[in-house]
């Protein structure tokens, strides 16, 4: 529990700060939770259900009895939520859970009913990694702006997350999960081993459960003590020291250890690039997974405080330092640096002198009784071309302005980003209809052949953008570099690329007098060539290939300079800018890299 000033208190159950999510099965329908539930346990096993949450299956068979899953996590969710109404005396209004990084889409939805199901409001869902890297900023833990840390998850599970801090807060780049790995195997391999057979329990499923809980409590206290008496179920009681602790725990950690260093691999960095590796959970508190992290991974971690509520109190802002470092997890994404305001401005006022000039500068034929124009119709598509990737390269400062006018519930950043992303694009083809409409009534023609012109050619960019909206909105994933980087268009190319065809268009229209024709020509092969490299550097971005490539299609696209494809060279640029965007979306979103192995 915690309130607005960071001051927070820890729920109690059964004399712990801490609610196992087992769930025990009653012959009258009713469910027991927590230490209840494994007390329950050692007498009638078939009724016991260590870990529901694992399963997201809409029935199980537990005794005979079809239950939902989703009703056995609500269950535990219930009892927090009541024990919550009577600590402080009122219902629980703003409820955060703390989720797996790796969980997808439909977990979090699953956990979402689950919430509804247990009368509780509706959940802001918060990645694990993220929770605990500002808790770390809450506890005076400095983490500049730019820099990567790893969070290393040792709790039911295994988790290891890379994560990079960006002026929004943190992200996740990469994130490995192992549930078979963390704090749960040890003590199934423990008890294992107490039990007579590391292979699988060779006792009855009850005393199996009463040995695990003696184990796991025994697991604790070795962190103070050197060693505990754990009572078997036949025969003397164990005594079991650190060295035993070690030998059950070390193929588990060895796995975290390896789950931490393909992460960083995963997102494509070396363990010089990480500020820090931050552990979590009851195993991290063992001696021995500093040990194998640091003989593995290259790293030395860092054990946080209060490993056990770390994530929690992260997820909630509870004992934030002050202003200073306190990062809400969900804040509205601010306005990106103002190098990014390059990316808008350009390709904006690249847009607005095009489509001037395709206005002021037509050749008209025909008198004065009808008089009709010739259009230089390529420059239209890339003044509409331009208009769109302008209104994209806003699409983070406009869902910034949608977050900081929202009044009702919060809503998580990638939904905001996601309706950032429709609106800038929804912006830019009313833009590029406003263009066609004006430069219709402006030179007295009809509208369809503007429309075509100015609408056809940013098709494909609109489709990759209402993808990438998705993405955002479903938080499928979140490209590599971030969002914001995800829509800065190449500025290069727009610069080439507008230069190019203004230069075209003034080889069209200019005043062709003898001892200009020359340098009136020259102007247009020098446009043509500079579109020509504008297309490559939309195309492809290693400076090998765009040096390769641009010289036979600069030639090419000089050489075809003329009235009739002028058209042609402004598809042949939009078509290079739809390419950008869906190279984008395939190297930043569906293959950033090795793609990382998801939970489930």
């Amino acid at each position: 529990m915690a309130w607005p000033d960071g001051t927070w208190i820890p729920l109690m159950f059964d004399g712990e700060p801490a609610l196992p999510s087992a769930v025990f099965l009653c012959d009258d329908g009713n469910l027991l939770t927590g230490q209840r539930a494994w007390q329950a346990a050692v007498a009638q096993p078939e009724r016991f259900i260590p870990a529901p949450r694992r399963s997201v299956e809409q029935q199980m068979t537990v005794a005979g009895t079809d239950v939902e899953a989703l009703g056995l996590v609500a269950a535990t969710l219930r009892r927090v939520a009541a024990e919550a109404w009577r600590t402080v005396g009122s219902p629980v209004e703003d409820v955060r859970l703390v989720v797996p990084a790796g969980w997808g889409p439909r977990r979090r939805t699953w956990m979402r009913h689950a919430a509804h199901r247990a009368g509780l409001p509706q959940p802001r869902l918060v990645e694990a990694p993220v929770a605990v890297a500002a808790h770390l900023l809450a506890t005076g833990v400095q983490l500049p702006v730019g820099s990567f840390i790893v969070v290393c998850d040792v709790g039911g599970g295994a988790e290891a997350s890379v994560l990079r801090r960006g002026p929004a807060g943190f992200e996740v780049l990469a994130t490995l999960a192992d549930p078979a790995a963390g704090g749960t195997a040890i003590d199934h391999a423990l008890t294992a081993l107490l039990a007579g057979d590391e292979a699988g329990p060779t006792v009855d499923a009850g005393a199996w459960w009463a040995l695990t809980a003696s184990v796991h409590a025994a697991k604790h206290a070795l962190t103070d003590h050197a060693a505990v008496t754990v009572p078997l179920p036949a025969g003397p009681a164990a005594v079991v020291n650190g060295a035993v602790l070690e030998q059950a725990a070390q193929p588990v950690l060895q796995r975290t250890a390896q789950l931490t260093t393909e992460a960083i691999a995963a997102a494509e960095m070396s363990p010089a690039d990480i500020a820090g590796v931050y552990c979590v959970g009851g195993a991290a508190q063992m001696p021995l997974t500093e040990k194998i992290l640091t003989e593995h991974a290259g790293l030395t971690p860092v054990l946080v405080a209060d490993p056990a509520l770390a994530a929690a109190r992260g997820a909630a802002d509870a004992g934030a330092a002050g202003p200073a470092t306190d990062v809400p997890v969900d804040a509205p994404p601010p306005l990106p640096p103002v190098r990014r305001a390059a990316a808008i401005a350009v390709p904006g006022f690249a847009s607005l002198g095009l489509v001037s000039q395709f206005l002021l500068s037509p050749e008209w034929h025909g008198g004065l009784l009808r008089p009709w124009a010739v259009l230089n119709w390529g420059e239209l598509a890339m003044a509409a071309v331009f208009a769109v990737i302008a209104s994209l390269g806003a699409g983070t400062v406009i869902a910034s302005a949608i977050a900081s006018r929202s009044t009702t519930e919060p809503t998580s950043p990638g939904g905001q980003v996601g309706t950032g992303i429709l609106a800038s694009a929804s912006l830019g083809v009313a833009v590029a209809g406003m263009y066609a409409v004006v430069g219709s009534l402006y030179i007295g023609a009809d509208v369809g052949p503007f429309l075509r012109w100015a609408l056809l050619p940013v098709a494909p960019i609109v489709v990759v953008a209402a993808v990438m909206a998705l993405v955002a909105a479903r938080q499928w994933r979140t490209p590599r570099g971030g969002w914001s980087e995800l829509l800065a268009f190449p500025t290069g190319s727009v610069v080439t690329g507008a230069v190019g065809m203004a230069l075209i268009q003034y080889s069209l229209t200019a005043d062709r007098w003898p001892e200009r024709v020359l340098w009136i020509d020259i102007a247009g092969r020098v446009g043509g060539l500079l579109l020509g490299v504008g297309v490559v550097m939309a195309v492809v971005s290693p400076l090998v290939l765009r040096m390769i490539l641009a010289a036979p299609l600069a030639v090419i696209t000089a050489a075809i300079v003329s009235r009739p494809a002028s058209g042609i060279l402004g598809v042949i640029y939009a078509i290079a800018v739809a390419l950008w965007w869906i190279r984008q979306v395939w190297t930043r979103i569906v293959r950033p890299g090795r793609p990382p192995v998801r939970a489930t």
